[in-house]
């Protein structure tokens, strides 16, 4: 959410105020204080709230009165019940009037915190899946999160200039959406957008390619051919995969970008091009460099301004307005109504690494509408993989059993899936993984 999450705690005891107080706010929520039902819905009247906790029982009008009004009047208002009287039939009734959580009083700053972080992110999902299909236009690239935020004031001041440009990322990050974003947005924008994969073209055809050649230069040559250059003059050239370009290509290439001429193969006639280099890689050219596998003078030529694209898994923010704009496109195209996406499953796509990043996530949501008949995509219609992940913690503070489920989900989506190979590199037969599945099921049912 783009603004800070504000919470009314409603409480007739003022401890329990000052301890919501007390571990909320520091946590990033602003947080205000009643401790009364009347004076709840009289400052529920003037505020906006996105979450409401409230004690179960209070003089006058209980907790389930103001989740009624709240559920009533303030549809899209989160509700929590706390209570210092804990019982089966009273949280299945404060459930059932619409509240989201159940705490039982006592509660430490863990619980009263994963609650609510439960019910932020239940918000946010909605939120973000109800809105437009059709999210801020920046550069034509979706994405709202702070991290993308970054990324689009560097193709604002990379388009304003003529210096050539690195993009480093992940594969399926979109680096060549930032390359086509900076130069139709720059003073080039009517000439070529040229692009050019450079593991696609071996040593033999590298000259060619690059520079063209002219009819009888070599076998085969059965007519003068531009080459990218030629065709990209007055425009942008775009060397994706830089960092596996060849030895041969990085000096061809080094050449052209000093000089800014260039002969066609088979011709001595000199011409002159007027190229804009925007190059991509998900490679570390620095430590490349280092090793001496990649030109110095070619890296410092091609990394006057530098752009990082961030993996999907640092832009968690974005995800969901990812999935809602691929629903959108994708049920549009298979002339369907959109179908919603249950919380379970969100929960799972928000918490996956996503290797192949918004690349795997479009592939994801278009085979979903393809596939789900039903109006509901659950958890069990995401790939295995996915339903069994547990989110990365960096940290020693892991069961064992969560590392290990690590594991095999990362072997899982290394082999695209395939129980049999994942089995095999695991050193457990087919019949064992399956049941480590259904077990790790299991705990991600009462995770939830």
């Amino acid at each position: 959410m783009s603004r800070t999450v504000r919470i009314l705690a409603v409480d007739d005891s003022k401890s329990t105020l000052e301890v919501l107080k007390r571990n909320l706010v520091p946590a990033g929520y602003e947080v205000f204080t009643c401790g009364r039902v009347d004076e709840a819905v009289a400052l529920l009247e003037d505020l906006v709230i996105d979450l409401v906790i409230t004690d179960y029982r209070m003089p006058a009008a209980s907790g389930l009165d103001l989740i009624k009004h709240v559920r009533a009047n303030l549809p899209d208002v989160e509700i929590m019940m706390i209570t210092g009287y804990p019982s089966i039939p009273g949280a299945v009734e404060a459930i059932k009037d619409g509240a989201g959580e159940y705490l039982a009083k006592p509660f430490t700053t863990e619980e009263l915190l994963s609650s609510v972080g439960r019910i932020v992110e239940r918000l946010q999902r909605r939120r973000v899946l109800a809105s437009a299909d059709t999210p801020p236009d920046n550069f034509g690239i979706i994405g709202t999160s702070p991290e993308m935020e970054l990324v689009f004031q560097r193709i604002g001041k990379a388009a304003a200039s003529d210096a050539n440009v690195l993009i480093n990322g992940e594969s399926g990050t979109g680096k060549e959406l930032v390359a086509r974003a900076v130069h139709y947005n720059s003073d080039r924008r009517t000439a070529s957008f040229v692009p050019v994969n450079c593991t696609a073209i071996p040593d033999s055809l590298v000259e060619s390619e690059l520079f063209g050649h002219v009819k009888g230069a070599f076998t085969g040559a059965k007519e003068s051919r531009a080459g990218f250059f030629e065709v990209a003059n007055g425009g942008s050239i775009f060397l994706d995969e830089i960092g596996d370009a060849s030895p041969t290509m990085q000096a061809k290439l080094l050449r052209v970008l000093q000089s800014k001429e260039f002969c066609k193969v088979g011709s001595s006639i000199v011409k002159t091009v007027d190229v804009r280099i925007l190059a991509a890689t998900h490679k570390d050219l620095r430590r490349m460099v280092g090793e001496g596998s990649f030109r110095e003078d070619l890296f410092y030529r091609i990394n006057v301004i530098d752009i990082n694209v961030p993996p999907l898994s640092e832009r968690e923010d974005d995800i969901l307005v990812l999935i809602n704009h691929f629903l959108a496109e994708f049920s549009r195209a298979m002339h369907r109504e959109p179908p919603t996406i249950s919380d379970e499953a969100l929960h799972a796509m928000r918490r996956f690494d996503w290797p192949g990043n918004v690349r795997e996530l479009e592939n994801l949501i278009q085979r979903l509408v393809v596939i789900v008949d039903h109006d509901t995509i659950e958890i069990t219609d995401l790939p295995e993989a996915m339903r069994f992940s547990l989110p990365r913690e960096g940290s020693v503070n892991r069961t064992l059993e969560e590392v290990e489920l690590e594991h095999i989900r990362n072997v899982l989506v290394m082999t695209g899936d395939n129980k049999t190979r994942a089995a095999e590199i695991l050193g457990i037969n087919r019949k064992t993984l399956r049941e480590k599945l259904k077990r790790f099921e299991g705990m991600a049912g009462q995770g939830e």
